[in-house]
């Protein structure tokens, strides 16, 4: 199927496949719920449930920026992001974090207008092109962030103007805890 698609469609279409395997579980779903009795209706229901599961988590991973042709390249392993770039690389821990955000400018499309903030205390804050390699990563790397606000995240990558958009801060968690 690789050589009859354009390479950018063929992209686009494994961005959106746990999205298309989680709506074709759930059809499946509802097609044994709507026919089934007994045994075969309780895996039927089950299964709709897991298909809505994935269809939710593949639109929310495949409208989540993802990397490609920008300038470096972005590793996440055991509770750290390290972004090696042009000009040299840096690391933060998941666990030292304290606040995420996504500044955007308007510089798009023919350059990065996406840049990921990580700050943590006493260190510089890491800045991410959004669009470095392995930059999709990054959404892995969030969920483990409590209240992760993944509505601004997509909010940021609509934007195509300068704006920040807090994504995570520690003391907003503090303040939605007491």
């Amino acid at each position: 199927m690789r050589g009859f698609l354009r390479p950018e469609l063929h992209a686009r279409l494994l961005r959106w496949r746990e999205a298309a395997i989680g709506a074709l579980v759930a059809l499946a779903g509802v097609w044994g719920v709507a026919t089934a009795g007994g045994a075969v209706f309780l895996a039927a229901l089950f299964a709709l449930f897991v298909g809505l599961a994935l269809v939710w988590g593949g639109v929310r991973r495949a409208r989540f920026p993802g990397g490609g042709q920008g300038p470096g390249l972005v590793e996440v392993d055991e509770r750290q992001v390290t972004y090696f770039g042009p000009g040299g690389g840096a690391a933060v821990s998941i666990d030292a974090l304290t606040r995420v955000e996504i500044v955007t400018n308007d510089a798009g499309p023919f350059a990065s207008d996406l840049f990921w903030v990580f700050e943590s205390e006493g260190m510089a804050p890491l800045i991410v092109p959004g669009d470095a390699v392995g930059a999709e990563r990054l959404f892995d790397a969030l969920t483990a962030l409590p209240g992760v606000d993944f509505d601004q995240v997509l909010a940021a990558t609509g934007s195509t103007e300068p704006r920040r958009f807090v994504i995570w801060s520690r003391t907003d968690l503090h303040r939605r805890l007491s």
